[in-house]
């Protein structure tokens, strides 16, 4: 049988034809280009049309809808069987709770001139309370740190500070962690869950106050609701983190020997993920203090409101002073927990068992304490924190000699940097987002949404413009959008310069890190206080600060993803005779792509949150608009639609870095 075999096409030569060539796909790079390019050219034929500016003083239909909604529930929170059952009631009960923190700690109550428990008292449980938790040299640094807020002259405003992260924390870890353990024995609920806690962990702390206001008033009730809520989601994430990270062999050894449930819960999976529960508890404590001072822009007492009053009246010694503080309370909670979540592990490993002297001395300290929390609350030396605060009136002064010698001295460095940055970047990127087009802008961005994050980030690009197009802010939308990529730009060159430094060098590393984890322990209101100081009450006050806020966390994942690069790489190409400046460009970054990407995305997240607040000290557009509307009736409205805008900015920024992130790393 003779089978026939089909031979390629020959050509004049004999030889078969090429194969035919595919045309190849320009490079992302290249597209975004060519959308940067069109953009400025159709920007010089139309700047100036279809801007969508409205005047700080107008508002919009939107707007006087929401003010309206607002007179409504005002007019019907008493008699609106919604407000009498539901929202008056939680707020009922936030607010006795907050009250009873209060008159134990802070407030005089029932009678009394002075709280329940005085400073004495306070001292002896915070240092025993550290102590049982942790360790002596962290009961230390306790007393000391809360000693030193009665030193300032703001032990009352700590003291408030203080009763509102506890009741805060408490209320948010009671609701947390049992949907934190649900969430880890349960993939469907997890699932369901992951979504709503992405989500509320990208809405800047601003967003929370003014829906939260609508429903439950201006006070400690509104700010310790909208704490809670902003400090849950880290205790939910990593409890569910922490259940869901325990062997599956421990779990499947406990079930053949006939365990329960329940058995399986509490005898397994809850110690042996404690010390990481406890990491939770952690960053819930950070998070809540983070936005007990930012509450204080809807009436919330204790060092916010000392921080806010000063920052609006420039008045940059008070303001360092309570800054101080707040980072004080910051780094003794931090340590405290830490230290605790150290103490877990250790007994974890050693089986439960503790030292023989250990008992008998917590005993001895338990009476101590005992005997320090009765004379504060007998006697009035023991309760009123002694002196006038000499401490607090000394380094007021000192910040304020500082700031004056720093503006004689240094204002014609520190304002050519600022006018150089300000006129070279800012305010060209700030024209061209506010006087193009409003529709040229959204068309840029949802382009550059589907390039860098796929078409679904795109999608979601459109809905947010066409969302921020409704707000009726536009333009400080724009503003703020301009501050918050110019301020990103810069917190990812200081993230890749000082990240590679750490991931190559492990002695830089041990010693940046410390500062980098001090540094994102303090709130946001802390940072803008020394460049209030050195640049004035300006924009750029709030982009400096929200540079340095931003830049820890996107240093860190830098680091790491530079320090993960396999040393076989980075070996083979040192071997083939590449220069450190090479490794690094070629390889390095290039392969840690995907942590520069997520380090973007943290860093516009955590930018966004700083710019925002940055309204206090000149920032303008979005910020301001908030700000406004808690302070001006009539601006109330303004005000809740600059939070959604806010939101959007937020959504739109992350949904385009995170898909950029999953592209790159696929």
């Amino acid at each position: 049988m003779t089978v026939a075999v089909e031979r390629p096409e020959e050509t004049g030569t004999g030889a078969p034809d090429p194969p035919p060539r595919t045309a190849r796909r320009p490079g992302r790079p290249l597209v975004v280009a060519a959308i940067l390019v069109l953009w400025l050219l159709l920007f010089a034929v139309l700047r100036g049309r279809h801007t969508l500016s409205l005047a700080a003083a107008d508002l919009t239909d939107l707007h006087r809808r929401f003010n309206d909604v607002n007179d409504s529930i005002g007019a019907d929170r008493n008699s609106n069987p919604l407000f009498l059952y539901f929202f008056n009631e939680i707020r009922l009960v936030i607010d006795t709770l907050v009250t009873f923190v209060q008159e134990l700690i802070s407030q005089p109550g029932a009678g009394r001139p002075v709280p329940q428990i005085g400073w004495l008292g306070v001292v002896g449980l915070t240092g025993y309370v550290s102590w049982a938790v942790g360790n002596w040299r962290v009961a230390l640094l306790a007393v000391a740190g809360f000693t030193f807020l009665g030193l300032q002259g703001l032990w009352q405003e700590s003291m408030d500070t203080l009763a509102l992260t506890l009741s805060a924390v408490l209320v948010a870890l009671l609701l947390a962690i049992p949907l934190g353990v649900w969430a880890g024995l349960s993939d469907r609920v997890h699932r369901i869950v992951t979504p709503f806690l992405d989500f509320m962990q990208t809405m800047p702390t601003f967003v929370y106050l003014a829906p939260l206001t609508l429903f439950f008033l201006i006070g400690p009730a509104s700010a310790t609701i909208a704490t809670l809520i902003y400090a849950a989601p880290p205790a939910i994430r990593i409890t569910a983190h922490a259940i869901r990270s325990v062997p599956t062999v421990t779990v499947e050894a406990a079930d053949s020997l006939g365990a329960t449930r329940r058995q399986t819960l509490t005898k397994v999976l809850l110690p042996m993920s404690a010390r990481t529960v406890v990491m939770g508890v952690n960053q819930t404590i950070m998070a809540a203090l983070a936005m007990v001072t930012v509450a204080a822009l809807i009436d919330a007492p204790g060092l916010g409101k000392t921080v806010v009053q000063a920052l609006q009246s420039l008045d940059v010694g008070t303001a360092f002073n309570a800054g101080l503080a707040i980072v004080g309370m910051a780094i003794v909670l931090d340590r405290v927990t830490t230290a605790a979540s150290a103490r877990q592990e250790a007994a974890r490993h050693a089986h439960g068992r503790t030292a023989a002297w250990r008992r008998p001395l917590l005993g001895a300290g338990a009476a101590v304490t005992a005997v320090l929390v009765y004379l504060s609350h007998t006697y009035v030396w023991a309760a009123e924190f002694p002196g006038e605060g000499g401490v607090g009136s000394a380094i007021s002064r000192g910040a304020d000699t500082v700031t004056t010698w720093a503006q004689d001295h240094l204002s014609g460095l520190t304002n050519a940097f600022r006018d150089a940055l300000t006129t070279g970047l800012l305010n060209p990127f700030q024209t061209l987002l506010t006087d193009s087009p409003w529709w040229l802008v959204g068309a840029a961005l949802v382009a550059l949404g589907a390039v860098l994050g796929g078409w679904r980030a795109g999608v979601t690009t459109a809905v947010c413009v066409g969302l921020l197009v409704g707000t009726g802010l536009w333009s400080d939308s724009m503003t703020t959008l301009a501050s918050t990529v110019v301020a990103t730009v810069l917190v990812m060159v200081l993230g890749i310069v000082l990240g590679v430094w750490m991931g190559r060098s492990a002695l830089v590393d041990r010693l940046l890190r410390p500062t980098l984890d001090a540094a994102q322990v303090m709130p946001p209101f802390v940072y803008l206080v020394p460049f209030l100081a050195l640049f004035g009450a300006t924009r750029f006050t709030a982009i400096v600060a929200a540079v340095v806020y931003a830049a820890p966390v996107a240093v860190k994942i830098v680091a790491d993803g530079v320090r993960n690069v396999p040393a076989a790489t980075v070996e083979a190409a040192t071997s083939a005779g590449c220069t450190t400046w090479q490794i690094v460009t070629k390889v390095q970054l290039p392969m840690a792509r995907s942590a520069l990407t997520l380090a973007t995305n943290q860093g516009l997240i955590y930018v966004l949150s700083m710019v925002v607040v940055g309204g206090l000290v000149g920032a303008g557009a979005l910020g301001y608009d908030v700000v406004a509307g808690f302070s001006q009736g009539q601006l109330y409205g303004k005000g809740l639609a600059a939070g959604l805008a806010i939101v959007l900015l937020g959504v739109m920024f992350d949904r385009i870095t995170q898909a950029a992130a999953r592209r790159t790393s696929a």
